[in-house]
């Protein structure tokens, strides 16, 4: 038999907490609650499995390890079996606890994080995570669904004829001759997965990648239209939903948002549309035996990082909170270049699996997910581990253009990047 719960916790920041680990304004007002949103799975004969989604812009480094640590201990499982995740709404939170304490050393206090409030949530969250646990219930079924997404996802990165970067579509793109131009590759479906027993809905996980932000740098704390559209459906339907960001490093809402204001309730309309229609084109089939694949990776990073470069940038006078908190981010990583980063798969059926992938990674990598099992529903889950920044391709570096700015990683991350996936989808 299989066993299922399901928790929630509050992850609302204060007023006046850093956001996106001080590159956007402090919180000023808070317009939606954010929540920790997880599934505990617990397979007859196995250790509990928990997937969770938190409304944040990332989480980092050691802080992405403690969080999985403190989730495990909750439920009585071990960290490698704990996926955690960030939807990416960017005037939300970034907690790296790490990095932090670097920028204290330097007297640049409250950039990342202040006092003690992410510490706090995450005790919240897994306390929340061991009373779920008196909450299981017996799950027989899995349902799969998809749907396409009506206007929202464009690929950031709009190229010219020389191969190079043309244009950036941004969160919002003003320019309407940038706009105009092709949606570019992307991955239009989002993928729902339902859990079952009987005809009684026990969860429901959406999946889909791009940048879910219409707006930001406003210190208006909201899960945006993602987190929007999935509240809207617990509410109507009575059962949870937790939504998954997918690859969408390269991916925004830019081709279809010109900045007006009213442009979030629009896609929030268009995301609560295709879950509805992924929920009602679902088909249902047993589950009875779902498998917990992990493959530890060491993705190396930029090959221009130096700390004592760093450092320097940490040390002088800048204005700007995004100059420290940005170097002090890259530092944390380089330090910690041999720790091991989790890839994972649940495969709920031989024809069914989640995979779970660290980084700010690009839609080329979701693709390839999907391809390594062409026989299955594969749906795919970013933002784990931000320690890495963006994981582009090799080939982004020449192109130019934003992401390899902010990439904590090296090209040479693609091929590692790949051989992980096939290992934990075809494991």
């Amino acid at each position: 038999m299989i066993q299922l719960s399901t928790f929630q916790s509050d992850i609302t920041p204060p007023l006046g907490h850093p956001l996106c680990a001080g590159w956007y304004p402090p919180a000023k007002a808070i317009a939606d609650k954010l929540s920790a949103l997880g599934l505990i799975m617990v397979p007859e004969g196995q250790e509990p499995i928990v997937l969770c989604a938190l409304d944040w812009a990332e989480l980092s480094n050691g802080d992405y390890d403690r969080w999985r640590e403190e989730l495990a201990e909750a439920v009585g499982t071990v960290a490698e079996r704990v996926a955690v995740h960030c939807i990416h709404a960017h005037d939300t939170p970034w907690p790296d606890r790490d990095a932090q304490d670097i920028l204290d050393q330097h007297g640049c206090r409250d950039v990342v994080m202040a006092g003690d409030w992410a510490e706090r949530v995450r005790a919240a969250a897994a306390g929340a995570a061991a009373a779920a646990m008196g909450n299981l219930q017996p799950c027989s079924e899995v349902s799969i669904g998809e749907a396409k997404v009506d206007r929202i996802a464009s690929n950031r990165r709009v190229m010219g004829d020389d191969g190079k970067v043309w244009a950036v579509r941004w969160t919002k793109t003003p320019d309407p001759a940038v706009r105009a131009a092709p949606e570019g590759l992307i991955d239009p479906m989002l993928k729902t997965i339902g859990f079952w027993h009987g005809e009684k809905a026990l969860a429901m996980l959406h999946y889909y990648a791009v940048h879910p932000t219409s707006m930001d740098g406003t210190g208006v704390v909201t899960p945006e239209f993602v987190g929007l559209a999935r509240n809207r459906r617990s509410q109507e339907s009575g059962v949870p939903h937790i939504y998954f960001t997918g690859c969408g490093g390269n991916i925004t809402a830019g081709k279809y948002n010109d900045g007006v204001v009213d442009n979030r309730e629009l896609f929030t309309g268009r995301i609560h549309e295709a879950m509805v229609a992924a929920e009602r084109d679902s088909a249902r089939q047993p589950l009875n035996a779902p498998r917990w694949v992990a493959e530890p990776v060491c993705l190396p990073p930029r090959e221009d990082l130096d700390e004592q470069t760093l450092l320097a940038a940490i040390g002088a006078a800048a204005d700007s909170n995004k100059v420290h908190s940005k170097a002090a981010l890259m530092l944390t990583y380089l330090r910690r270049r041999e720790q091991p980063i989790p890839f994972t798969c649940l495969h709920l059926t031989d024809q069914v699996a989640i995979a779970h992938l660290p980084g700010e990674t690009f839609i080329e990598y979701q693709l390839h997910a999907q391809a390594a099992r062409p026989d299955a529903f594969v749906a795919v889950a970013g933002y784990g581990d931000l320690g890495t920044g963006y994981i582009t391709l090799a080939s982004s570096f020449a192109e130019g253009g934003y992401e390899p700015v902010d990439a904590f990683v090296s090209g040479a991350s693609e091929a590692l990047m790949r051989a992980a996936i096939d290992k934990i989808l075809r494991g």
